[in-house]
């Protein structure tokens, strides 16, 4: 069942008591919240996602919930229960839903060490995916929404999950986190597209997170092969250029955004070797969105005739 099946009341009912188990392959969490702002940022930003069996086993369980006592009154805070443990500091009650996404991300870089996992994000032309991972503030999120607008699948806004043994990239597909002046211009370039509300005055700034496409969720168990590893960076009033990489600066930047390269030691290293041996290394520097989006056909054209 979709979470857009449940509807408001049994939705509420839901994560007020035995918890939304919800379906993000390769993982499940369990839910649990009374807050009614949580309630609609979740059913609008995973409103395509598999609701699980309520008994069904879950990989995390979380709890977003206000901070009790005299503050609770005076400056409302919510904090983010992590199987009983909090190891966050609490937030402003506003802030709630960005806390459950940041919250959802590190449950993942803290314990999935079976996979190779990079702070990128990741789309896929024809199961032929693009790695673009880049800092804050370089137009990776802008990109990756307006890609997976646009014809791309989206496997990932935040990371890439790569299988050792494979080397293939696995879909961890969820809204797509916009900051700042970001949220606006997809708003205006895709009007269809769906966000949840604002939120201001976060560590980012404003944030809304953008409801994947349906097709990307649908497609949320198939994998894609690396095929282009880009490392994109908005500048104004620039010229778009594609730059080709030498491999050894690209592998180095890579394992620079990898969560648990160290942790793995030589199998960390030796995926992203075999991965960036595989695939074209670029940088992408960019201050028009429709150039960086022509750029992107181009190259998903190319790999078209390559294998015809």
């Amino acid at each position: 069942m979709r979470l857009a099946e449940l509807d408001e009341s049994s939705l509420r009912q839901t994560l007020l008591v035995s918890g939304l188990s919800l379906c993000a392959p390769p993982f499940v969490f369990r839910l649990n919240s009374p807050l009614p702002s949580l309630w609609e940022s979740i059913a609008l930003a995973y409103a395509d996602f598999e609701v699980a069996d309520p008994h069904a086993l879950v990989d995390f369980d979380r709890t977003l919930a206000p901070v009790s006592g005299v503050r609770r009154w005076l400056n409302p805070l919510v904090e983010l229960g992590i199987d009983g443990s909090h190891p966050f500091d609490a937030l402003p009650a506003a802030q709630a839903y960005p806390l459950l996404e940041w919250g959802m991300n590190w449950s993942v870089t803290s314990t999935a060490h079976h996979l190779v996992m990079c702070h990128s994000a990741v789309l896929a032309w024809n199961d032929l995916a693009v790695m673009l991972p880049a800092p804050p503030g370089s137009g990776k999120s802008t990109l990756c929404a307006a890609l997976a607008l646009s014809g791309w699948r989206l496997l990932s806004d935040e990371l890439a999950l790569i299988e050792p043994g494979s080397s293939m990239l696995q879909p961890f597909v969820r809204p797509v986190s916009l900051k700042n002046a970001s949220i606006e211009l997809i708003a205006r370039r895709f009007p269809l597209a769906v966000f949840t509300p604002g939120v201001a005055d976060t560590i980012k700034g404003t944030v809304a997170h953008m409801r994947p496409p349906s097709e990307s969720v649908i497609h949320a168990d198939r994998p894609a092969r690396p095929r282009w590893l880009i490392f994109p960076r908005y500048e104004s009033a620039v010229e778009l250029r594609l730059t080709p990489m030498p491999k050894a600066e690209a592998l180095a930047e890579l394992a620079g955004n990898a969560f648990n390269f160290s942790a793995l030691g030589i199998k960390g290293f030796s995926t992203l070797a075999r991965v960036v041996d595989s695939i074209d290394c670029y940088r992408l520097h960019y201050s028009s969105l429709d150039q960086a989006l022509a750029q992107f056909s181009r190259l998903a054209e190319m790999a078209e005739g390559d294998r015809a």
